[in-house]
Parts: C-alpha cells; structure tokens; sequence
C-alpha cells in the first residue's frame, strides 16, 4: 500500500482538527431554530417584565423567531430562577435577571441553586432608578414631611414591595433605618400588584423602580417624594434625591439576560451581539431613558462581575442592616 506523502498526510490531519468544532459553530450561526422562552420571576407589568418584552421583540425582529416572555412568579424571583437553572443549556431558555437575583444569593442560604455559579451572564441591558412614591392623598409632599408623619404615626404606614428580599423592600429597609422610623412592610408576589394597591390606596408607599410607576407619576396617580438616585434624574427633574434629606442614602439596580450554566459560549456571544446591537438602537435608548434607566451593554463577562459584585454589596448591607427575607 503507498502510504500518502507529508503534505498530503498534513492536509488529512488538518481536517480532522477542525471537524469537531465544526458543529458548534454551524449550530450557533443557525440558533436559534424554534422558539426561545424568556423567563421572568415576577408578574406581568412589573420592571422585569417590562424590559423582558422590550428585549424579546427585538431578538425577536432580529432573528427570526418568536423570543416569549413566560411569567413564572414567586418567592421573590427563585422559582423563575430555579426553572432556568433546571432547563437544558441549549439556548432555548433563558432568564431576565434583574438585583433581586443579587439580592437572593445573598439572603436566603438554602436555596438549591447558587445563582452566581448556575446562571451565565449574557448582558447587561439597564441600569435602574427607583422612586419613593406616594398616593396623590397622602399626607406628605417632601422627604422631611413624610419622616415627621412617620415618626407620628409609628407602624402606622404601609410600606409595599414585590416580596421579601427585593429591592424594594431592601431600600426601604435602609431608610427606615437612617431616618429612624417605623414603617409596615407588606410583601406581594411582584411589583405590579403592589402598584395596583398603592393606586387604589390600599398601601401608602413604594420604594418603586421607574419603569413601574413613571407612567402613573406623569399621570398624576403617584407622588413622587424623592429619586434614590446620587443625582437628579432626567426624566424627572424637580425631583430631589432621597440623599438631600439623608446623605449618603443610596439604591439603583439593574437588568439584564442569562442562560443555563454551560451554554455554549458561541451562542451566548451570539445574543450577546445581538442585544449589544438594540443597544445602540436609537428608539430602544429613548425607551430606556423613558423608563427612567440608563443603558448598560458590555460583554458577558463585565455583566457577570456586576452581578458578583452586587451579591457581594447585599450581603454586607443586610448583615450590618440585619435585613432577612422573613
């Protein structure tokens, strides 16, 4: 038998190098070839929700199938979390993560994930405002006015969140604690019916992010009182910072999608460029800001450290606050 010659023998070898790589870039450029679920934690109409329907329509635009938004609500975004961990990595499941993620890993010790370790960064798409807001028939127009009706009235105000552990209920935690007041917490299953009871006046106040209630406040439904910014925001400019009243108070959070652990990295950098693409996408920008956020991007992995850097802040603020999630 002739044996083949070395450049021949190179040329063979070559091949069958490269062969086994071929699929998983074949299969990223074709991802995704059926629909993708998007699940969200929480209720329909609240942030994460929100931003969710904004992300899937575009990916959905963009890439020729139906990108769905699936609401699988419950113990403070865990179930959600919990479904996405358990999905096959394959790119056809993911999750809109947003801080009360961050806010989990560093609450609840048992859960039977760990989400830093069990969910991969794909990107991050916003970064969060929040607001005190008030019934319009709420005895309090300013920051100091509520603190001194607070302190009249010990126990007395009912101070509503999407669930234990979330950011809602962190930053009112925290403001209870600097402004050395009393408030009721009232936990629900999500933002959007906390919004719905302080609208109706069932509830007094929300540590509220913007994009659940900034329709209401330029309504006229709510009453801003203050911003938990560092700084004024645009889209509401006569409206101070909770930090005029008490320095160094501070509360933002974030948004952004995730996969299974172990998705292949081809298509997780595939939606990556994708959503970095709506990014710079004047009308998606426009909503962002209208929404009350900022525009966040980056890679995956400049995602992944806010999350672990978030996780890291929480755990230290509920320690020194000793804040648990009831």
């Amino acid at each position: 038998m002739k044996l083949p010659d070395r450049r021949q023998f190179l040329h063979l070898t070559a091949g069958i190098v490269t062969l086994p790589a071929f699929p998983h870039v074949a299969g990223a450029q074709a991802y995704p070839t059926r629909p993708v679920r998007i699940i969200v934690g929480f209720p329909a109409g609240g942030a994460t929700d929100i931003l969710a329907r904004l992300t899937g329509q575009w990916l959905s635009d963009r890439l020729g199938q139906q990108f769905i938004v699936e609401n699988r609500a419950g113990a403070g975004g865990n179930i959600g979390t919990e479904a996405v961990v358990k999905a096959p990595p394959d790119g056809y499941t993911l999750l809109q993560i947003a801080t009360p993620n961050g806010l989990n890993a560093a609450l609840y010790p048992n859960l039977s994930f760990n989400f830093v370790r069990d969910i991969a960064p794909i990107i991050g798409i916003m970064r969060t405002s929040y607001a005190i807001v008030v019934h319009p028939s709420f005895p309090a127009t300013t920051v100091p006015e509520f603190i001194a009706y607070a302190k009249a009235n010990p126990g007395k105000i009912n101070m509503a969140s999407a669930g234990n552990g979330t950011p809602q209920h962190i930053f009112g935690e925290i403001f209870k604690m600097m402004a050395g007041v009393d408030l009721t917490h009232v936990p629900y299953r999500g933002g959007a019916p906390a919004t719905t009871d302080l609208l109706g006046g069932q509830v007094q106040v929300i540590f509220s992010p913007l994009p659940e209630s900034i329709e209401h406040i330029k309504a006229g439904r709510l009453r801003p009182l203050a911003v938990t910014t560092p700084t004024r925001l645009d889209v509401l400019p006569n409206v101070p910072t909770v930090g005029d009243f008490l320095p160094g108070y501070e509360g933002t959070g974030w948004l952004g999608v995730g996969a299974p652990k172990s998705t292949p990295a081809e298509i997780i950098d595939r939606l990556n460029g994708e959503m970095s693409a709506g990014l710079t996408d004047p009308k998606i920008i426009t909503r962002i800001e209208e929404l009350g956020g900022t525009v966040l991007g980056g890679s995956p992995a400049a995602f992944g450290k806010i999350i672990s850097d978030d996780v890291e802040k929480w755990g230290k603020v509920a320690k020194f606050a000793s804040i648990k999630p009831e």
